[in-house]
């Protein structure tokens, strides 16, 4: 089989967390937000390392046999990883230090250090550290053929150099202190003057407290260290044995994993860092430099002083036209599918439908599939209400949701507890569908309700994730998604084929392969060939043949793609019909549209999946098709303005650059802004061509 062009994953996806780091360089975006996306960036590095680095560390341990079969060197792919983090890390803290904290200062906000220090200040950071501090900080010595301590993971901790005051011509010793972020604010704020903000990290105040820590000694100087640790179970593949309790006994085993990145301040003179290599078993590629402080997932929790000007402008989700606060949702939802498209419109609507449903005395069954929820969430708690008032209840739970899978126990044992019937993951397959039944007796008989979505039921990442939820009594789908139900409680594959829904381990991948099929058809017939595809990652090797297929027959191919994109578009005879943006804003674009063109019909479904080898054939997904032609109508009206962007879009080409897409228009165009105004004139009752 002819070799195609193909990014590697890992690689494609350090080029999305780039465009992360993009947002916190514009300077068009909000101060206290580009804070937020350095934050983000951070948290997604620090679970690229926890899980995909870790990953590909132990393919350097497999058998020739085993690395035969990869289509890359792990060695090879862990060095080219660690040049390009290297190179981002860099970049990250000229980020900080010299755009952000200097436009800090303009606004009178200043981030000290302990020399900074006047004599106030000096006296509160002692005093914080005597009362607030010492029963945390847990100085420890190093001391060579002594057992090594234990690093936690991405805990912070203070490398000490330092000598004794008694004999200082002996060698330089070592010692460690843990800094106690995950018990005190990151970020404490000091005694200012008046219009002044002044701000010291836990970390120089440790530093500050440092000699306290060590009588006798006389600290030469400090620098901060993190160690991050493997966080994958393993458990994917498992096919037998009890599920539930493999996965209690690894998450007890991940915090105490292997190592996966070791971070240090880049300031570090070498004897140290070699010591520290040579302590804790580290070895070239274990370490990665960083700026003077880690762990920057914490600036989510820096404080804003009131400054809303700062920030972005709020967009508060907007109400459903019809869903929002009616008395009766099935009474809408029977007459014509209804949809809504969180942030722009509240989530209330969904949390409606259940609630609802929890107390309508003609409902009889509610079934939901649950991947990842909120601490608190009211739909859960309107499925245990539900349950009381003698209805039949039932949830699967998928706990195989990576680092949600406590979370996700503690659920089904509540929900269980409560008289809800709960399934839970079974081996070898992971759910990822999101889907909603409803049974209600109607008129003397039963009917089905469905909620069919993109997103999860999190009514907190709901403010914040881009996502479509479809409210339909469509009988050609309310049926085939009680039949996903069926399966998932029984474990038997369905006995009738779906017709409309897609779903995945079944007809997914083959529908979509016939789906793309029928375009090159109509290309090679010299008719419209078009697809729109809007996902969050594109890796599957089999579909993307089929792309390069597609666009050489002259099908006109648009990609809208947030994170991973192993295509490499605009190769002339092979992908020159290919084009890729992917846009990065202040809400997550989550939501995953397929749009082919299909002889002018206009085939549009939403989905669950992305176009992962894992999603098209390891997981339970659901792609299902929007026949209503005014919801069609509106997701594409949607579409158009994403693909017109000029503000956040990004072109994603073979010179992997991340440029800005900028168009000669003098109008800009921020999809979601303009969006988020669609939906207000359409509440309004104005709604006219998006972007007008």
């Amino acid at each position: 089989m002819t070799i195609l062009p193909y990014v590697h994953r890992d690689i494609s996806w350090l080029s999305f967390n780039y465009r992360v780091l993009q947002e916190a360089k514009d300077p068009a975006v909000p101060l206290l937000e580009r804070l937020k996306f350095l934050a983000i960036y951070s948290s997604n590095l620090d679970e690229f390392f926890r899980i995909r680095v870790a990953s590909i560390r132990n393919l350097k341990k497999v058998g020739k046999k085993t690395k035969a079969e990869l289509d890359f060197v792990p060695r090879e792919l862990l060095k080219e990883i660690h040049r390009i983090v290297n190179k981002q890390q860099e970049e990250f803290s000229q980020v900080f230090e010299n755009q952000i904290v200097p436009e800090l200062r303009k606004h009178q906000i200043f981030i000290l250090r302990r020399l900074d220090l006047n004599a106030e200040q000096q006296q509160f950071v002692e005093n914080y550290f005597h009362n607030n501090l010492q029963p945390f900080v847990m100085p420890v010595l190093l001391v060579k053929q002594r057992i090594r301590p234990f690093l936690a993971n991405a805990h912070l901790y203070l490398a000490v150099n330092l000598r004794q005051r008694k004999k200082p011509l002996l060698d330089n010793e070592y010692a460690l202190v843990k800094i106690p972020s995950d018990q005190l604010p990151r970020f404490v704020q000091l005694p200012s003057a008046s219009g002044r903000h002044d701000l010291i990290l836990l970390d120089d105040i440790v530093r500050n407290s440092a000699s306290w820590l060590f009588p006798g000694y006389d600290i030469q100087d400090t620098y901060s260290i993190k160690l991050t640790r493997d966080a994958e179970l393993y458990i994917d593949d498992e096919f037998s044995g009890d599920l539930v309790q493999k996965i209690k006994s690894s998450l007890q085993k991940r915090q105490v994993g292997p190592a996966s990145r070791f971070v240090y301040d880049r300031e570090m003179p070498a004897h140290l860092l070699d010591y520290l290599k040579e302590t804790f078993d580290l070895g070239k590629n274990d370490t990665l430099p960083e700026g003077r402080y880690h762990n920057n997932f914490d600036f989510f929790k820096f404080p804003d002083f009131g400054m809303a000007h700062l920030k972005n402008r709020p967009l508060p989700p907007l109400p459903h036209p019809v869903l929002h606060e009616v008395d009766d949702p099935f009474r809408i939802i029977s007459e014509k599918d209804q949809l809504v498209h969180v942030p722009y419109q509240s989530y209330q609507s969904v949390v409606n439908f259940f609630q609802h449903a929890a107390r309508d005395p003609k409902v009889t069954h509610i079934k939901v599939i649950q991947y990842r929820v909120g601490k608190k969430s009211k739909i859960l708690e309107a499925l245990m209400d539900a349950v009381q008032l003698g209805k039949q209840v039932s949830v699967f739970v998928e706990i195989k949701a990576r680092f949600d899978e406590a979370a996700n126990l503690e659920w089904g044992e509540k929900l269980d507890k409560a008289g809800v019937r709960v399934h839970y993951s079974f081996p070898g397959v992971k759910v990822h569908s999101k889907l909603a039944l409803i049974r209600r007796i109607e008129h003397g008989k039963p009917r089905l309700y469905s909620y069919l979505a993109t997103g999860n039921f999190h009514e907190e990442t709901a403010f914040v994730y881009s996502d479509f939820g479809l409210f339909t009594a469509d009988p050609r789908l309310t049926t085939e998604v009680s039949t996903v139900f069926t399966f998932l409680e029984n474990i038997k594959p369905p006995k009738q084929e779906f017709e409309h829904l897609l779903v995945g381990k079944f007809n997914l991948r083959p529908a979509l392969y016939d789906l793309i099929d029928a375009e090159i058809e109509a290309a090679k017939q010299q008719k419209p060939a078009h697809m729109i595809l809007k996902i969050n990652s594109l890796e599957d090797k089999d579909i993307i043949r089929k792309l390069y297929e597609a666009s050489q027959a002259g099908v006109k191919i648009q990609l809208i793609i947030r994170g991973i994109c192993c295509v490499v578009p605009g190769l002339k005879g092979l992908s020159e019909n290919i084009e890729v943006i992917s846009i990065v804003d202040r809400f997550l674009e989550h939501a995953r549209v397929f749009i082919f063109h299909h002889g002018g019909e206009d085939k549009m479904y939403l989905s669950s999946a992305d176009w992962m080898q894992r999603n098209l054939s390891f997981r339970i997904e659901t792609t299902f098709p929007v026949y209503d032609p005014d919801l069609k109508r509106e997701i594409r009206n949607l579409l158009d303005l994403q693909m017109t962007d000029n503000v956040k879009a990004r072109v994603i080409d073979r010179h992997d650059l991340n440029e800005y897409r900028r168009s000669e228009s003098d109008i800009p165009v921020r999809a979601q802004l303009e969006t988020y105004f669609y939906f207000k004139r359409k509440l309004e009752g104005e709604a006219g061509v998006p972007g007008a």
